[in-house]
């Protein structure tokens, strides 16, 4: 019985409340190019009778048109929709489908095959319970075959199907079939997974797909269908901990005060007992409401606001949780990081994770190993590059409440965002924290900074200049720290070569070590304002990122970023070092404005442009700037 007949036969609301009701499936499709990803799920919408009249023309124009099956639809067309994908035959795109039948509604993402576009597939995979993985029955096991079901285990998918397609071109031939099936599961048993299911298809004739083939009668197993109407839903299982990221303080009143967000696992019931985490704080479940008022409980996959018998303290980015089994607390981790950007990874960068419903700064230490996702080979890397997967160890800017990725992708997966561009350039899997985040705590002293800075009578700040290599940065910070040390201030200048002498010495030009050269002098620069000094630090620093990350790293006000704005022209006529002379040669790599990039201040505090100022008058309006900050004082 199609939707249709049952609406004529059942009636609209019945139907519609029917299928408000049903579970939900996300899986993926993936395979090698050609493998007929497309046209399996053109198949599975064809033959159940899940495509509207209109569809239904436009496919049978666009086969006219563009197909590749004759005068045959072409079912690809019904998924491949990007004209790049029509004119290639190929997807590079993931595409995504809804559909459903009477035994649940279903969500699908074809996904591209070839490795460039691995980026796209995890995307794909990220959210899937469930993942269809297509070989072509000629060809066997290939290495994106190797390659998709690695990513699908990493992925944390526990169910996978091999549709072993194109049976009809091998003459739906038994002996085929089970040899590709040892070797799949074989395979996948080397990656951890089990419960493999493996079907006999072909996509293009509809064998198999919602219906029994009577060319392949040796197969007695599941059509592909009915294998996806039955596959447990892992993620809706409520017996797993309560975990419910918080997204939002819902108070329209002073008489309501509720928690609203998306339950990530488990179920909660009023009267159950509620941890508050990070902070640990207690309380009991007073009502859950959800879409339609109030309820007496609620499950993974539901979104609800819940409410509590104490006034205790929760805001976006806490995770409610049952007290028996609460998440874990923490601030570095052993982390899987698939990067997903063109420019790549530069380790101790400070870039910005979104985990759940919170937002932090998270920096990225050099991989452990990257993974060929080929051959499952660990190979060293210095970074990651636009699809790669490696182990990293990384570090928060405060402790978060998290699942290991294996227990709960909601509370154990994440995202990096580039903070200069918003980009979205990696995601990451928690696999578990490093043992200093508990051993290593900050220790508190009685003598503070605001006590240090009582005994200097000043109020300490970081000076921070950037410009090219030549522009003068040194030289007027070093006039600057004259006239403050004869007004009887307390201070220091970190001047950039001086500091590659001693603390950076080990650190060369690349843009990963201009990285780590700005994060060490920023953390330096913040002990030395702990200390209650003015601080003068003279360096490139090219990258926007990295002195947003200073400037974040240090107390409101302290920090004053000054721009030495010389052309390039200018720094490179006075080449006193002779550096400009050696890059143009090739004798210097990454130089900063001949092949390494300077990106300037877009609103610095002190603009200083020095074809139009002397030394003298450059150091002054610093000494201006700090007066009115009320930094002298």
């Amino acid at each position: 019985m199609d939707h249709f007949e049952q609406i004529r036969a059942d009636g609209i609301e019945a139907y519609l409340d029917e299928h408000q009701n049903k579970e939900l499936l996300r899986f993926i499709t993936c395979g090698s190019v050609d493998d007929g990803k497309s046209t399996l799920i053109g198949r599975l919408l064809y033959d159940a009778k899940l495509i509207y009249e209109d569809q239904l023309e436009a496919l049978e124009a666009d086969s006219a048109r563009v197909g590749t099956q004759g005068d045959k639809l072409d079912l690809a067309l019904l998924v491949d929709g990007l004209a790049a994908e029509r004119e290639q035959g190929i997807t590079i795109d993931v595409a995504y489908r809804y559909f459903s039948t009477k035994a649940r509604k279903f969500i699908v993402a074809d996904t591209p095959g070839h490795e460039q576009y691995t980026r796209n597939m995890v995307t794909g995979a990220s959210t899937a319970e469930a993942a269809i993985i297509l070989l072509d029955a000629r060809k066997g096991i290939l290495t994106q075959t190797r390659r998709h079901t690695y990513i699908c285990t990493l992925l944390g998918i526990r169910h996978l199907v091999l549709a072993v397609n194109k049976m009809d071109l091998v003459d739906y031939a038994e002996d085929v079939f089970l040899e590709t099936e040892a070797a799949y599961k074989e395979l996948a048993e080397s990656l951890g997974a089990s419960g493999v299911t493996c079907i006999p298809v072909s996509a293009l004739d509809g064998e198999n797909v919602t219906t029994q083939s009577a060319k392949m009668p040796w197969y007695k197993g599941k059509t592909l269908m009915r294998e996806l109407e039955t596959i447990p839903v892992d993620d809706l299982d409520p017996h797993k901990p309560f975990r419910m990221p918080v997204q939002w303080v819902n108070r329209p009143n002073s008489d309501f005060r509720g928690f609203s967000g998306f339950i990530a696992g488990g179920q909660v019931t009023v009267g159950d007992e509620i941890t508050v985490a990070p902070a640990g704080t207690r309380s009991t479940v007073k009502s859950v409401f959800g879409a339609e008022g109030e309820v007496q409980s609620a499950r993974a996959g539901q979104s609800v606001t819940v409410c509590l018998n104490d006034e205790i303290d929760a805001s976006r980015g806490d995770i409610l949780s049952n007290s028996v089994d609460p998440p874990k607390t923490a601030d570095q981790f052993r982390t899987t990081i698939v990067w997903m950007h063109e420019d790549p990874m530069l380790p101790g960068r400070s870039y910005l994770m979104k985990i759940g419903t919170k937002t932090l700064s998270i920096s990225v230490a050099e991989p452990k190993h990257k993974v060929n996702v080929n051959t499952f080979e660990e190979l060293p890397a210095p970074t990651l590059e636009l699809n790669d997967i490696g182990v990293c160890n990384v570090n928060l800017d405060q402790p978060i409440a998290f699942d290991p990725y294996v227990d709960n992708r909601q509370t154990g997966g994440f995202v990096i965002i580039d903070r200069v561009t918003n980009d979205t350039v990696g995601a990451g899997m928690l696999d578990f924290a490093l043992w200093r985040s508990d051993n290593v705590k900050w220790q508190d002293l009685d003598v503070d900074k605001n006590a240090r800075a009582a005994a200097k009578h000043q109020k300490p700040c970081v000076v921070w200049f950037t410009g090219l290599s030549g522009s003068g940065k040194s030289t007027i910070a070093n006039v600057l720290e004259t006239k403050l040390h004869a007004v009887g201030k307390h201070t220091y200048l970190l001047d950039g070569d001086n500091v590659r002498h001693g603390l950076n010495r080990d650190l060369g030009f690349t843009d990963a070590d201009r990285v780590e050269n700005i994060r060490r002098i920023a953390e330096v620069s913040k002990l030395m304002t702990d200390a209650g000094l003015i601080v003068m630090v003279s360096f490139i620093s090219p990258f926007r990122s990295e002195r947003r990350m200073a400037k974040e790293a240090m107390g409101e006000g302290e920090f004053i970023e000054v721009f030495v704005d010389t052309p390039l022209e200018v720094t490179e006529s006075r080449d006193v070092k002779g550096l400009y002379a050696k890059a143009r040669a090739g004798e210097i790599k990454n130089f900063t404005g001949i092949d390494s990039p300077y990106e300037a201040p877009v609103k610095p505090d002190v603009h200083v442009e020095t074809v139009k100022c002397s030394i003298e008058d450059a150091a002054d309006q610093i000494m201006a700037e700090l007066r009115s900050r009320g930094r002298l004082e």
